[in-house]
């Protein structure tokens, strides 16, 4: 994506989040948005496509802290500050007769024409950096920014970094998926491992802009965003599931089918006396992986029924009666002390 691409979207409106989001507030934000226009959800409709890879973009931009500062950075300069002309014989500061405008300056500086393709850089570089570092780094100046064989402009120097972005269902994301994107009008094909996480980056060595007088190409930085699931989420490896079980179910023991990501359903035993919370493993459940295999882990939800039949609330009431006394907050009062 060019310098121009983003003065002229606002990511904080794509998101509908203010510009002081947290990380919470943009990740509740992009979750439900993605949710909504999915095309899983909306098959055949291209606005919702488009809509969804949009969302993609944005949050991949503000979910990163350094890619964040600097569309922050270059935001805050096209509403203040210095100042870029449109093209030849714009107005401004920067401008003039023949000056070049904003996108042609960025343009030139990632080897570019303005007006082309999409495709956002990035210059890698460590903690934040404010608009002058960003410009430092572009042109080797700037700390942890480009890598140069050679010192100045003469030598041979890397090709810069590029930046994308991919969204996953969550199946997807577990089972690995095949991902292609184009930079620089060539196709670059990849394969996303199983059990990606949300938000995690996959640097493709050599895959970026060419270098020049015999330096290396850059690398394509893929973060990936992985869409929900309404019953499993990941951790690691290991496949997250949470499981009603009745109050009878908890304080008796019983045996549970559990539902696993295959489709089909794994016997659980539920101890008598367990809590609500507490998480159960079953070995070798969760995700398939060359360093090895997860497992599933149940967590134990204890059901309260809304409703009561009369033979059902007396047997409630004669249970009360039964444990009157036994005091289950008597812990919480004798830590809270401490």
């Amino acid at each position: 994506m060019t310098g121009q691409d983003w003065m002229e979207k606002d990511f904080y409106a794509v998101l509908g989040v203010p510009k002081d989001a947290d990380d919470a507030a943009l990740k509740k934000a992009y979750r439900k948005l993605a949710r909504q226009y999915h095309p899983d959800q909306n098959p055949g409709d291209d606005a919702a496509e488009a809509k969804f890879k949009e969302i993609g973009e944005a949050y991949a931009v503000l979910s990163d802290p350094k890619e964040r500062e600097q569309y922050d950075a270059i935001r805050a300069m096209a509403g203040g500050g210095a100042r870029f002309s449109a093209g030849p014989g714009g107005a401004g500061g920067a401008g003039g007769a023949g000056g070049a405008g904003f996108e042609d300056v960025f343009g030139g500086m990632f080897g570019g024409a303005p007006g082309g393709g999409r495709v956002r850089y990035s210059t890698g570089g460590q903690g934040g950096a404010g608009f002058e570092d960003i410009l430092g780094s572009m042109f080797g100046g700037g700390a942890g920014g480009q890598r140069f064989a050679g010192q100045g402009f003469g030598g041979p120097q890397a090709g810069a970094d590029v930046a994308a972005a991919t969204t996953l269902p969550f199946r997807q994301a577990v089972e690995g998926s095949t991902v292609t994107f184009t930079v620089d009008g060539r196709q670059v094909t990849t394969r996303i491992p199983p059990g990606v996480r949300d938000g995690q980056k996959i640097r493709l060595r050599g895959k970026g802009r060419p270098g020049s007088a015999g330096g290396p190409a850059g690398d394509l930085v893929v973060t990936v965003r992985v869409t929900p699931h309404p019953v499993f989420a990941l951790d690691g490896t290991n496949v997250r599931v949470s499981v009603p079980v009745t109050f009878a179910e908890a304080a008796l023991g019983a045996t549970i089918s559990v539902p696993t990501l295959d489709g089909s359903t794994v016997k659980v035993k539920v101890p008598a006396g367990t809590p609500s919370g507490r998480t159960l493993r079953v070995k070798g459940r969760g995700v398939q992986t060359a360093k090895g295999t997860g497992d599933l882990l149940v967590t134990v939800q204890v059901a309260v029924p809304q409703k009561l039949s009369k033979a059902a609330r007396e047997a409630v009431e004669a249970f009360a009666a039964e444990t009157d006394g036994y005091d289950v907050r008597a812990d919480l009062a004798r830590q809270a002390a401490e």
